[in-house]
């Protein structure tokens, strides 16, 4: 039985934590495990609020910011200035670099800078694909009409956030579970608090397929500067999916994973909540209580949420963001995979 393709995840997928100086700063990831160079860097801050938190990466290239808590358009600062072979090196921006103030980086490999992709009715101007840990990252110039582009992953990817770069508007979430529900016209704003709705005019009311993303003709996903980072679940490594909080303060939900998460990212689907991000390095045991909003520019609160366990994680808290009586989208990376390729199991926290 194949446990896992992925022994180590921390070849793909990192967090790390770091102290802004407002100067030249080389970010190391301090782990003993394999070395990575990521291509997307997602840093917020956690210490002091009203910063805003940015992604960057090696498709769009260095200094280039796009922010997921807001509508604002791409931005060029001195962030992120170098994707080194084990970091990243930031300039004195003071959204992500700021002196004496404590962030966090949430790292992913893809595959470089990218090259285009043909496979859809319009080319990507790059796509950035890593079938192995089931990232894609996709930059495209929009016509406005129906379309498709190219992923390159070779599976479906069930989560797709995609953002005009150059015009104001919000961050399109495409799930296969609030899609489901809406006959794949779902999104959920990833900036926003609000609830799932339907918008026809978003997917053109269709799923991504092995090879393809449909768009339909709204500008905010088939605009003229377009980014698209699309996820597929690998065994191991990553899921994405839902799970039905019971409301219980005793006995709440279990969600099976297959591995040791590393990071989780809870969204209630259909009641108007807050993206909670959750990681093993803010904390380092359970419960995990230190909470970040991916849709605001909210300081770090405590807040007793979740423990993270050698194969998912239990819902502790009857929170209407966490463990209500309602549906959940989440999504999850791993630390370690429960059982690894030689039939060994990890430890529990």
């Amino acid at each position: 039985m194949a446990y896992t393709t992925i022994d180590d995840p921390s070849a793909y997928f990192k967090v790390k934590l770091y102290t802004g100086n407002s100067s030249t700063n080389a970010i190391t990831f301090d782990d003993t495990d394999t070395d990575m160079q990521p291509d997307m860097v997602y840093i917020k801050q956690r210490s002091h609020a009203g910063h805003e938190s940015a992604i960057f990466d090696a498709v769009r290239g260095t200094s280039k910011d796009i922010t997921p808590n807001s509508t604002a358009v791409e931005g060029s600062q001195s962030g992120v200035t170098a994707f080194g072979s084990d970091g990243f090196t930031l300039g004195s921006a003071n959204d992500f670099n700021y002196n004496t103030y404590t962030y966090v980086a949430w790292c992913w490999k893809a595959n470089g800078s990218g090259t285009a992709n043909t496979a859809g009715s319009i080319n990507t101007t790059k796509t950035s694909a890593n079938t192995t840990s089931g990232i894609s990252i996709n930059t495209y110039s929009g016509t406005g009409s129906n379309a498709t582009i190219g992923h390159g992953l070779g599976v479906a990817p069930t989560v797709v956030l995609c953002k005009n770069m150059g015009s104001s508007g919000d961050w399109w979430n495409w799930n296969c579970f609030s899609a489901a529900a809406l006959g794949n016209t779902g999104r959920i704003y990833f900036n926003s608090a609000g609830s799932n709705s339907a918008a026809t005019q978003a997917w053109n009311s269709t799923a991504p397929t092995s090879t393809l993303v449909s768009l339909g003709t709204n500008g905010e996903v088939n605009g003229s500067s377009m980014i698209l980072y699309a996820f597929a679940p690998i065994q191991g490594f990553s899921k994405f999916g839902q799970y039905e909080g019971s409301g219980s303060t005793t006995d709440n939900t279990f969600v099976y994973l297959g591995f040791k998460p590393a990071m989780i990212i809870v969204k209630a689907i259909d009641t108007a909540n807050q993206w909670n991000m959750f990681d093993n390095k803010r904390n380092t045991g359970n419960p995990m209580d230190k909470r970040l909003f991916a849709d605001s520019t909210d300081a770090e609160t405590t807040y007793a949420s979740f423990d993270f366990l050698s194969n998912g994680f239990k819902v502790r808290n009857t929170s209407v963001g966490i463990g209500t009586a309602d549906t959940f989208a989440y999504m999850a990376w791993a630390e370690a995979p429960f059982v690894n390729s030689n039939g060994v199991p990890c430890t529990a926290r």
